[in-house]
C-alpha cells in the first residue's frame, strides 16, 4: 500500500514538472496535472493543500536533487578553487543532463509562485557552496560580496547557456564549458 501511495505522490510531482515546463505555472490546472498523473483530481488533495503547496514541494524536492548532484566528489578539505570547480562542473552536468528539472528550477528563479519558506528550504541545500564561498572570502581568494551576487555571476549564467543549448544555438561542452567555468571563476576571484 505504501508503495502505491509513493507512486501517486511521485506521479503527481512528475506530472506537475511536465505541465509547468510545457505550459507555465498558471496554465497548469490541477485537473490536468491529475489527468497526466493518472489519478483523480481529489487524490491531489490527499498529498497537497493546494496548487501552491504542490509547486513549493516540487521545488524543494528538485532543489534537493540538484544540490545532491552538485556536491558529488566535493570535500571541505579541497582548496577553494578546486572545490568550486568540482561544484560548478557538477552543476553544469546536472543542467545539461536533467533538462526537465533544470528548466523547472530556472522558471522558479523567475516567479513569485515559490514562497519564501520554500526558497529558504532550498537554500539550505546549498550550504556547502555558501560555506566554500565564505572560506574563500576569509582566505582572500573570493571577492567579499553577497552570496547572491556570487551565485548570479557563477551559477545563474548556466541557466542561460542551457536555454541556448536546448535551442541548438550553442554547444555547452568541451572547450566552451572550460571557457564558461573560467569566466565564472574570474568573475568572483580577487
Amino acid at each position: 500500500m505504501k508503495e502505491k501511495i509513493s507512486d501517486k505522490y511521485s506521479a503527481l510531482l512528475h506530472a506537475t514538472l511536465t505541465m509547468v515546463n510545457n505550459r507555465g505555472f498558471h496554465d497548469a490546472p490541477m485537473s490536468k496535472i491529475a489527468k497526466l498523473a493518472g489519478v483523480s483530481p481529489a487524490t491531489i488533495y490527499l498529498y497537497f493543500e493546494n496548487k501552491q503547496d504542490l509547486i513549493n514541494k516540487l521545488y524543494v524536492e528538485v532543489k534537493a536533487s540538484f544540490c545532491s548532484h552538485a556536491f558529488q566528489g566535493y570535500s571541505t578539505e579541497l582548496p577553494v578553487k578546486k572545490g568550486f570547480e568540482i561544484i560548478w562542473y557538477n552543476i553544469a552536468d546536472y543542467k545539461l543532463n536533467k533538462l526537465e528539472e533544470s528548466m523547472f528550477l530556472s522558471q522558479c528563479d523567475n516567479t513569485p509562485m515559490i514562497d519564501g519558506e520554500s526558497i529558504q528550504e532550498g537554500l539550505k541545500h546549498l550550504q556547502p557552496l555558501l560555506d566554500l564561498w565564505e572560506r574563500g572570502k576569509k582566505e582572500g581568494i573570493i571577492k567579499p560580496i553577497s552570496p547572491y551576487l556570487l551565485y548570479a555571476y557563477t551559477v545563474y549564467p548556466l541557466s542561460f547557456l542551457l536555454a541556448m543549448h536546448v535551442k541548438s544555438l550553442c554547444e555547452v561542452g568541451g572547450k566552451y564549458r572550460l571557457e564558461a567555468f573560467q569566466a565564472a571563476w574570474d568573475s568572483i576571484k580577487v
